[in-house]
């Protein structure tokens, strides 16, 4: 039997390039499974200087400060360089091209060359030069719009820098929420099970019937469920709190900053309003917004003005550049608009129009500033109210729990007592732990509210 040459040659590939292969496999990104440990702080840092949205923004800021110069530029004077070739039998324009050319003879000047001349080439070099001297303010206002557009980049550059801390924040308290209901119910599993083997203690001792047998053991069937529910949870809040920091949702993290020792927010409620119209992105924006607005309509208006601007060129005419001949213009040109069909009116019009609109949406946007302020801090106080009370329900659960268990093992009391009390605990535990994150989350949005959060968020 003949050998394959191919099979040879797939084999001796394989041999060589295999550990190659696997090496990759193993040194790529998937290799590492280990989670990584991070805070709070970590993760508001690396939102803030890897999240997608806080990029797009700041690219918005490079080309608005880009308009800037652009807008500078018209204040100097425009420089512009022409080459031009004509080759021509018209009349005016062959007889012009020889007489800027200083080539003019005599013999030119017959009629019969004037009405037919031959065919003349021309090679026109010039330089030009155009400076305005005076636009009524339009130039000058129109840098100011820029600036202040560019201004406005920054602040909208600051809020969304803002809401992706906030987001990854609150997804951090998510995280955290998740795993802390997965220990609560991993806890009560544990409790579950040590009922389910007192039951079976007493059930093989002919003191308990087999239905609460069975009740135990739906009991701990119903965790295992919520556990299997509050793992996926798990998952998807590590998902979207990776999404929050610009990282591949698959990234393994493990949050290590916890709920911690919490302190009640002290400013009273008119301070917050205050700060808040003082320093949220969105209003100081449209108060720049308005004066961007108060610039156009001076802009519009200016229509009605002269315009003036200096000119001048120099130029340098040949045949076929052996011989050249050079000359230069200079002037001043002033332009004054006597009717544009109600155009410049229009225009000043519209501009009025829309400084009113941006005039009304500071209003109504200082309105729901202060609603959303109003919320916030109604909401972490509520919060705070309700951590008391149910750090108060824990213990108590926890006590009614461990006298229920000490009189159903002396036969006192029914199964269904026992199973009651371990849902009250684990449903006590798990609303401390929503209060507590309720709170964080609220004073999260107390300070994105007031437009004060920033990277140094705890």
């Amino acid at each position: 039997m003949k050998s394959n040459p191919y099979l040879k040659q797939t084999l001796a590939f394989a041999v060589i390039f295999l550990p190659f292969f696997s090496f990759a496999a193993v040194s790529g990104p998937q290799a590492n499974k280990e989670p990584v440990n991070l805070t709070l702080d970590d993760a508001v840092k690396t939102a803030a200087r890897k999240n997608p949205e806080i990029k797009s923004a700041q690219f918005r800021v490079d080309a608005s400060e880009s308009g800037v110069s652009e807008a500078r530029a018209a204040f100097f004077p425009q420089l512009n360089f022409t080459e031009t070739f004509n080759r021509t039998t018209n009349p005016m324009w062959a007889f012009g091209a020889k007489l800027n050319q200083e080539s003019i003879l005599a013999t030119d000047f017959v009629p019969d060359k004037l009405n037919d001349p031959d065919p003349t080439n021309n090679f026109s070099s010039v330089l030009s030069v155009s400076w305005p001297i005076f636009s009524g303010g339009r130039i000058y206002h129109s840098w100011k719009q820029a600036g202040l557009s560019s201004e406005a980049e920054n602040l909208m550059l600051k809020r969304t820098r803002q809401n992706v801390i906030a987001k990854a924040a609150t997804a951090y308290m998510g995280l955290l929420l998740a795993r802390e209901n997965l220990a609560v119910v991993n806890q009560s599993l544990d409790s579950a099970q040590a009922s389910l083997n007192l039951v079976k203690l007493r059930f093989n001792s002919g003191f308990s019937v087999k239905s609460d047998l069975l009740r135990a053991q739906v009991r701990i069937a119903d965790l295992e469920q919520q556990r299997l529910l509050v793992k996926s949870r798990i998952k998807v809040a590590k998902a979207m709190l990776n999404a929050a920091m610009g990282m591949p949702v698959d990234t393994p993290i493990n949050p290590i900053t916890p709920f911690g020792k919490l302190t009640e927010t002290k400013d009273d409620l008119d301070k917050w309003v205050k700060i808040a119209l003082e320093n949220r992105p969105e209003l100081n924006n449209l108060r720049l917004q308005e004066e961007i607005s108060k610039k156009q309509v001076i802009i519009s208006r200016s229509g009605h003005l002269p315009s003036l601007q200096a000119v001048g060129n120099y130029e340098i005419d040949s045949e076929d550049f052996g011989e050249t001949s050079n000359n230069y213009t200079l002037g001043v040109v002033m332009q004054i608009n006597l009717f544009s069909g109600f155009g410049t009116v229009a225009k000043t019009k519209t501009a009025n129009a829309s400084l009113k609109q941006v005039q009304e949406l500071i209003k109504s946007v200082e309105l729901g500033v202060q609603v959303q302020i109003h919320e916030a801090f109604f909401t972490a106080k509520s919060s705070w109210e309700r951590i008391n009370v149910t750090q108060t329900a824990v213990t108590q659960a926890e006590e009614a729990l461990r006298i229920i268990k000490n009189r159903y093992k002396t036969g006192l009391l029914t199964i269904v007592s026992l199973l009651d009390a371990e849902t009250e605990s684990q449903q006590a535990k798990t609303i401390l732990f929503k209060s507590l994150h309720d709170y964080k989350v609220a004073g999260i949005e107390l300070e994105l509210a007031a437009g004060t959060i920033d990277k140094d968020f705890k």
